[in-house]
């Protein structure tokens, strides 16, 4: 029940985030709904504090725009699991699967992003193909990664010039 509770209250965080950037957002129709489901689940239940928040500590750590997008598309994706075991029948639990079906729609790119990190996670490295792709790749590779640090060194001496901290 707590897993629930908590998938609630980050839902709301996650409403509320996207509120700002998706104008089609309803905030005080979907905050009512998200009471109702409260209730629904019993959310003031008093196992819910046990273990601390299960999505809302983890988004603080992910600070880049397009960070978040990957990681609140693998929540909303979580939101809509735990939605399709209730009752469908109730207007609110409808009107907030609807929501999160549409911000899943606009995080598109980040749900592909969790699919490549999911593949990335199943190759065999112990497969010689896998090994001599892999060393086949591997100079691209640290090419990106001196691109990518790179870019982030110039951005930040940039700033450095700007400021007159």
């Amino acid at each position: 029940m707590a897993f629930q509770t908590y998938c609630l209250f980050a839902l709301s965080i996650i409403m509320i985030s996207f509120g700002h950037a998706e104008n089609r957002l309803n905030l005080l129709q979907l905050q009512n709904d998200i009471d109702k489901l409260k209730a629904d689940f019993n959310s003031s239940h008093s196992d819910v504090a046990d273990g601390g928040p299960i999505f809302t500590e983890r988004l603080s750590s992910w600070t880049e725009r397009n960070e978040k997008r990957i990681i609140l598309s693998q929540i909303i994706s979580m939101y809509l699991k735990m939605l399709e075991n209730t009752d469908r029948s109730k207007a609110h639990v409808r009107n907030i699967a609807e929501e999160l079906y549409t911000l899943k729609e606009s995080l598109s790119d980040g749900s592909k992003k969790i699919e490549d990190l999911k593949d990335l996670t199943k190759l065999q490295m112990s497969d010689l193909k896998i090994q001599r792709k892999a060393v086949n790749e591997l100079f691209s590779v640290l090419q990106k990664l001196g691109d990518t640090s790179s870019s982030h060194k110039r951005k930040r001496r940039q700033f450095q010039r700007l400021c007159k901290c």
